[in-house]
């Protein structure tokens, strides 16, 4: 879901916006010419001309495919809308729409396209699309052609619903402060839904600890082109930024929370240019020691940027992830292996231990413990990593089913770390089901208190609790509803077993 393009420019007319909300009331709108454009008009030069014609409205004399029929709409920043608009046009026997957004912070207006699609002569065609705005001062939201500048066309059963969920964040309980005794409870946060104001009001009510679900992991934090002009000069060197994840940083800072980072080794989400040559994808592997400069560039040029705009905020970090291989419980054999060697996780640890702030926590991250033989090579390596002192703790990711793994076999793998001596953390925390009957979300309920209880009992070794992510909807496991919140932001059994069962109904 990368780029739908959609412009929106923003006017904020609000007359004749009869069904437009208030601050507390959802916008719902459906475009009706019976009385006239409804607010439309002709964005153009001066050629271009709307009306109404057979309960559609009719833009004609277009110059350039930029003229188009808009309407200014007052949208919330944060706020997620649903878009639909019916097209016809009969000049051309195929042409392609786009539905667009401008927007405006005082005299600086900018363009999104947020979807586009083609459109056959003489067919009504139904083109939808979502839309999050960003913080404009206006919004505008039109239908324009790509290509196909001047020819006529017509609109109708234009729609626009905001379709974002209304917290009481304030009304509930906080996770945060019921397990407040134990350790942090968090859960992770993308870039997508920090622009959700609401969203954002529940996650910093409900969370003591954040960690970006994808923003910091290395394909993007690394910024290739730019690695691969300094590359030129020093094979070592790297270059770093931190666009996809200022968003969430900064709200972290601004609402007090703590954040975990995630992550600098991993198989999976490091672009293979990082192993190469001059960083390119096909170029040979460096040597050893140039991809340990590397990462020792890519680490310290992190961690100073981290400190430097949000110190202290980070308490903790996932040095390297997900390298045990499940069916053998031995190093899994990815880039880093090939070219670091086998002993890439212990220099991992010791060029971040050199690295790090004072006092950040350094952690090896993993799923699957509950399971053998994965279980063991994960124990076994933790051992072996231990007597160099750079490592601080193990975290468990527990992307779990109800009845499996069984609360047994949970328990007994947090036993198996907590006898290493090292920090525990469960790093990502989510509990499937099949279906949202009755009877599966008690059980659901069920699993999650039962980790907990688990996670408890080992309170003093146990640094923090984070699910990953914050409504069922949003989740990566979408279809198995995994999360406390469903996709209406509305509490489940699962949260009222952890905050207060007697809430559940009997």
């Amino acid at each position: 879901m990368k780029r739908l393009a959609s412009l929106l420019l923003c006017l904020c007319l609000i007359l004749s916006l009869t069904a437009i909300r208030a601050e507390d009331a959802p916008l719902h709108y459906m475009s009706d010419f019976s009385e006239g454009t409804d607010g439309w008009y002709a964005r153009s030069a001066g050629e271009a001309m709307v009306s109404v014609e057979g309960g559609a409205l009719l833009i004609e004399g277009r110059t350039a495919a930029w003229n188009s029929p808009g309407r200014d709409f007052p949208l919330i920043a944060g706020d997620t809308y649903e878009i639909s608009v019916q097209i016809s046009q009969s000049e051309l026997t195929k042409a392609t729409f786009i539905v667009s957004v401008a927007h405006s912070n005082g005299d600086l207006e900018t363009y999104e396209n947020l979807v586009r699609q083609d459109v056959a002569k003489g067919v009504w065609t139904t083109v939808t699309c979502t839309y999050t705005p960003g913080p404009f001062d206006r919004y505008v939201l039109y239908v324009e052609t790509s290509g196909d500048g001047t020819i006529p066309f017509r609109i109708r059963r234009f729609s626009i619903r905001d379709t974002t969920a209304k917290f009481s964040a304030g009304s509930l309980p906080s996770l945060k402060e019921t397990f407040a005794d134990d350790f942090l409870f968090g859960g992770c946060v993308n870039s997508f839904q920090v622009r959700n104001s609401g969203l954002m009001s529940l996650a910093a009510r409900q969370y003591a600890i954040v960690t970006c679900e994808n923003e910091m992991k290395p394909d993007a934090l690394i910024d290739v082109a730019r690695s691969r002009v300094l590359a030129k000069d020093d094979e070592t060197a790297v270059a770093v930024h931190f666009d996809s994840c200022k968003a969430i940083l900064d709200w972290a800072w601004a609402n007090g929370l703590k954040m975990h980072g995630h992550v600098f080794v991993w198989h999976s989400q490091t672009p293979e240019a990082f192993f190469r040559e001059g960083y390119s994808a096909s170029g040979a592997y460096v040597s050893r020691e140039v991809m340990l400069a590397r990462l020792e560039h890519f680490m310290q040029q992190t961690f100073d940027f981290l400190e430097a705009n949000y110190p202290g905020m980070f308490v903790s970090y996932d040095i390297c992830n997900e390298v045990i291989d499940d069916g053998t419980g031995r190093l899994r054999t990815s880039n880093w292996y090939k070219v670091v060697g086998e002993d890439f996780v212990a220099r991992a640890f010791e060029i971040a231990r050199r690295c790090a702030p004072e006092g950040l926590q350094l952690y090896l991250n993993d799923y699957n413990t509950a399971w053998q033989p994965k279980q063991g090579g994960i124990v076994q390596l933790l051992n072996e990593l231990k007597p160099e002192g750079n490592i601080d703790g193990y975290g468990l990711q527990m992307h779990h089913a109800v009845g499996s793994p069984s609360i047994a076999q949970i328990r007994a793998s947090v036993e198996a770390i907590a006898a290493t001596g090292l920090r525990i953390r469960v790093s990502e925390l989510d509990v499937g089901i099949d279906s949202t009957e009755d009877a599966n979300l008690r059980a659901q309920a069920d699993f999650y208190a039962a980790i907990m209880d688990i996670l408890k009992a080992h309170a003093d070794q146990v640094d923090g609790v984070q699910v990953w992510g914050i409504l069922d909807s949003q989740s990566w496991r979408s279809k198995n509803h995994p999360l406390l919140f469903d996709g209406d932001g509305q509490p489940k059994y699962a949260f009222w077993a952890l905050t207060d069962p007697s809430r559940i109904p009997q």
